[in-house]
């Protein structure tokens, strides 16, 4: 399928042919939401914990004396329901990893990217590169564009200046083409590609 290739300035600078069988497919939402999933629970780093009765550190002293004082009685200090006592059931250290097949993974990629072509949030550029590192020169750029919430996919290598303009501006966010993921794909209205960028990923997904 075409496609229209743009400039920062936003005029037009050619054409590309986007491979059907990476940009094409029929979306699988199904497929995004694990992969979405398995993302975001790698991330975590489990390592909340609460002490347990066994784990508080204090004196094995019986609290008060048994009877005579009016209240329930307590043989330890440690039990949940006094101050300063275990917690029952507390979260504890653990992996949140979890495996997914690689055929998935790439699978689910292919479908946010053919999920962006369908909405027509796709865009292509020629090439992210800047003279000099201006936030504000790149801001200006961005708004004519009209990119408000948007990801930028350069190549293996991202170009400094840009990555260093892009970091002030909300809203925008750049990844070399091994660092694409679905999830910040899905998380980002705009998806913007390069032209270096489609070759990487149809290289990677087919």
């Amino acid at each position: 399928m075409k496609c229209d290739v743009i400039s920062l300035d936003n005029k037009k600078s050619g054409s590309i042919d986007l491979d059907e069988t990476v940009f094409g497919i029929r979306v699988r939402p199904d497929l995004m939401a694990r992969v979405v999933n398995w993302q975001l629970a790698n991330r975590r780093a489990g390592t909340h914990k609460t002490k347990g009765r066994s784990e508080v550190r204090g004196s094995t002293k019986k609290p008060f004396r048994q009877k005579g004082t009016g209240r329930a009685r307590q043989g330890s200090a440690y039990v949940s329901q006094m101050r300063g006592g275990g917690v029952v059931f507390g979260p504890v250290n653990r992996t949140h990893l979890q495996s997914i097949q690689k055929k998935v993974r790439r699978l689910a990629m292919k479908s946010a990217l053919s999920a962006k072509q369908a909405e027509g949030k796709l865009v292509v550029l020629d090439q992210a590169t800047m003279n000099v590192a201006k936030t504000s020169l790149l801001a200006k750029q961005i708004k004519s564009l009209g990119w408000g919430n948007a990801l930028v996919i350069d190549g293996a290598d991202v170009d400094e200046n840009f990555m260093r303009a892009a970091s002030n501006i909300i809203g925008l966010d750049v990844l070399p083409s091994q660092g694409a993921n679905v999830y910040d794909i899905l998380r980002r209205e705009t998806l913007v590609l390069t032209k270096t960028a489609v070759e990487k990923l149809v290289e990677r997904l087919k």
